[in-house]
């Protein structure tokens, strides 16, 4: 059957936008079933936290339970995986870290390239870390601390929450932009950190102010320097490294990603409805509750963002030589 030439570009252009309408339609009805938000770390934790509160929000927005999901396991990359292996629908999203962008340096091999399997839907927040020392430590400034550092090399003990954690990280790029020579020590999480920072065992860490806040307020630790580029609404009396150490800023934080390939109009509608709670009051307190500052981006913000911390800290993770076991 042959059609005349008008009448087939009519049907073609028609054919050409069924899918733009599908698409639409999708995005519209989405979600219709409950979304899996993957936490790629322990229930309790911060990542577990910020998770929760983003995804009820989600579910008031949107009407259908968000449902976390823990997938602990090598450093955030098991529960990462499983979302990189996902159907690419909107129902399963992960609430990405910042090791997601340490690890690609960290580790010699894995299973995905998180630039290029996770497509990023929005930023959650930052989590500025603060430099902490014992209170009996004698030093009152980070100059002091420096002059310390220097005159005694390799003797000064530096605590983290694990090798390739964000608190190893931040000071290992404090060692590469100052020139000190601290003698890493890894525990098994904050809590063992802390623990050993308090006894005297280390002598510095750079670790969130949430865990630390009590011993801070009753000077059992020393506060010397907040890690952001800012002073912190929770530690106004606390100077940013960077008014010692130029240019220096790190701070762990948190997003949403999804499978590559997630239709653009669901990671635009989930990017839309995550920034609108950033600016709830109810969630910036909640947040803030957390010691994180918000960080609305678009997806493409988001995703640049991400870029520039692997570049960031693949530099780092070079200079500190450490591997992966």
């Amino acid at each position: 059957m042959k059609y005349p030439r008008r009448k087939f570009l009519h049907l073609a252009a028609a054919a050409t936008a069924l899918p733009a309408i599908s698409r639409f339609a999708v995005a519209q009805t989405y979600p219709t079933r409950p979304v899996r938000m993957v936490v790629p770390s322990a229930a309790g934790g911060a990542n577990d936290i910020v998770g929760r509160v983003i995804g009820q929000w989600l579910l008031e927005r949107l009407g259908q339970p968000f449902v976390i999901e823990d997938r602990p396991g090598a450093t955030t990359n098991i529960g990462t995986e499983a979302v990189v292996h996902a159907p690419p629908d909107g129902y399963t999203v992960l609430v990405a870290a910042a090791p997601a962008a340490i690890n690609a340096t960290f580790y010699d091999k894995l299973n995905f390239n998180f630039l290029h399997d996770i497509a990023p839907v929005a930023g959650i927040a930052r989590v500025p870390l603060v430099m902490e020392i014992n209170g009996s430590f004698p030093a009152k400034t980070i100059v002091d601390f420096i002059a310390n550092a220097k005159a005694n090399p390799g003797k000064l003990n530096m605590a983290s929450s694990g090798i390739g954690s964000s608190p190893h990280v931040a000071g290992e790029l404090f060692k590469m932009m100052t020139g000190v020579d601290l003698l890493h020590v890894p525990y098994r999480g904050e809590a063992a950190a802390l623990t050993d920072l308090l006894g005297g065992q280390v002598q510095v860490y750079f670790g969130t102010f949430a865990a630390s806040s009590s011993h801070v307020r009753s000077r059992t630790l020393r506060a010397l320097a907040v890690t952001s580029a800012t002073r912190l609404d929770a530690l106004p009396d606390v100077p940013p490294l960077a008014d010692f150490v130029s240019g220096y800023e790190a701070s762990t934080w948190y997003g949403v990603g999804a499978a590559k390939k997630t239709p653009t109009e669901i990671i635009e509608k989930l990017n839309k409805e995550i920034n609108a709670g950033l600016a709830e009051p109810k969630i910036k307190a909640k947040l803030s509750d957390l010691g994180t500052i918000p960080m609305p981006f678009t997806p493409a913000e988001f995703g640049a963002f991400v870029a520039a911390e692997t570049e960031k800290w693949a530099k780092v993770v070079k200079f500190s030589g450490a591997k992966s076991n």
